[in-house]
């Protein structure tokens, strides 16, 4: 068992947190569209089809993100794809800012996207796959933090740039490229991935950044377990994914993938404004409410951190997924009956402390963890693509549906989501928490 090993938990922790500033633009990107819309609907003269798009367009370019990421991770090692990551995440924040017109900026979100998607993939498997197996959950988890972060941060700036004029949005885009500068210097001085390095047939290389994580004992015994798990492994292609030693795995991945996405709260992040709106807020109320979403968002992921390896990942999400269903009814009969905003406020801060104690992490989590070493970066860019996927469908359609059925019509089909959730959850998730990767693996195949 790897718990009688020593560790180097500082550093661990800090290539960790470098590799996870990728989840801080992930969050920055994210969020920055919910402070900006009300300005982009006047600046573009935006109908409810091109807002979903708009906002949906992320989405589309975080798809082929994953696709160009996980070609990147398994050719020519995880480090790159960071690096890649950082410059285009700085690249399109300056193009979103100075756009003219609403196609250079559809272009230029579209290119953020790509960064998302490939931070979205690699962020997480590089911390993985340099974490011992009682503390990998709660690293990954950082990535998450650092998610949540990006969303806080970005939604107290997008507020106190609000009062600014008509040209907010510019700068609510632009100083993204701050820390996409830092992620890049950071990402530089990481080592790259052991069990990538193995793959590449670099064995002295993985040794010796085993050694900075952890005991001689601990590298040997890492060592061993990646080779074992590598044995007779060649590069895998897209096919290899869907093979029916590894279906069983890839098909959990890609519906957890999806469900976190249409379970339906990324609606309330990205689209607060409009929730508001519809119940007489001004503003000003409006991003306020973005502000309590990010600040929830936080504290409660900070909560996630702390249980995710004790409580495990299977009773987190079923915690996650039927609490969803349930405070998604009551918000929809209040928004329908045109409740005060504070009662419906409490009641959209009681969904985001739920999927941020739950869901959000723990998908991500158990992508990381779920898929065999030969084809953990194929496998994982399958399940992050329906992830975005199911993301675009969301957020594109939600304009358009709110426009037919109102704002709370919605909320009622993302509350059954959530009930279909909790029944493949409680049916085809077993628990993963304090296995190595390689244990997992070997549970998977049978061997």
């Amino acid at each position: 068992m790897e718990n009688k090993f020593t560790f180097n938990n500082g550093y661990i922790v800090g290539i960790s947190l470098i590799s996870a500033l990728g989840g801080y633009l992930f969050g920055f990107d994210f969020a920055v569209i919910a402070g900006a819309l009300p300005f982009l609907r006047e600046a573009f003269a935006l109908d409810a089809w091109w807002e979903g798009f708009l906002t949906g367009s992320l989405a589309l370019g975080c798809i082929v993100g994953c696709l160009i990421a996980g070609r990147i991770a398994d050719q020519y090692g995880r480090k790159l794809g960071l690096v890649l990551a950082a410059a285009i995440f700085a690249a399109s924040s300056l193009g979103m800012a100075f756009s003219a017109n609403l196609t250079v900026f559809i272009a230029m979100r579209f290119a953020a996207g790509i960064g998302v998607g490939m931070a979205s993939l690699l962020s997480p498997m590089y911390i993985a796959e340099v974490s011992p197996a009682q503390v990998r959950g709660r690293n990954v988890a950082i990535n998450q933090l650092t998610v949540v972060i990006g969303i806080l941060v970005t939604n107290l700036v997008n507020y106190l740039l609000a009062d600014g004029g008509s040209e907010s949005w510019r700068w609510m885009f632009g100083l993204g490229a701050v820390p996409s500068v830092l992620f890049f210097l950071g990402v530089l001085w990481l080592p790259e991935s052991p069990r990538w390095l193995v793959k590449a047939g670099r064995q002295e290389q993985a040794a010796k950044v085993l050694h900075k994580l952890g005991s001689p004992d601990y590298a040997e015994s890492t060592l061993s377990g990646i080779h074992q798990s590598l044995q007779g492994g060649v590069r895998q292609s897209f096919r290899a994914v869907f093979e029916k030693s590894v279906r069983p795995a890839v098909i959990v991945g890609i519906t957890l993938a999806l469900f976190q996405q249409l379970c339906g709260i990324n609606v309330v992040f990205n689209y607060a404004s409009t929730i508001f709106e519809s119940v007489g807020a001004d503003l000003d109320r409006q991003l306020l409410e973005t502000v309590a979403i990010g600040v929830v968002n936080l504290l409660f992921t900070l909560v996630a951190m702390w249980q995710v390896d004790k409580l495990g990942r299977r009773p987190l999400m079923l915690v996650g997924s039927l609490g969803l269903s349930i405070a998604y009814i009551v918000l929809a009969l209040l928004l329908q009956g045109q409740a005060a905003t504070l009662l419906i406020s409490l009641f959209v801060l009681l969904a985001i402390a739920i999927y941020a104690t739950t869901l959000a992490p723990v998908v991500w989590v158990l992508i990381s963890e779920i898929f065999p070493n030969k084809i953990r970066g194929t496998a994982s860019s399958v399940a992050i693509v329906a992830l975005w996927i199911g993301y675009f469908i969301l957020v594109f359609t939600f304009p358009i549906l709110a426009s037919k059925l109102g704002t709370f019509g919605p909320f009622y089909f993302y509350a059954v989501i959530c009930f279909l959730g909790f029944w493949f959850v409680r049916y085809r998730v077993k628990e993963t928490k304090g296995k190595t990767l390689e244990e997992l693996e070997a549970n998977l195949t049978g061997h």
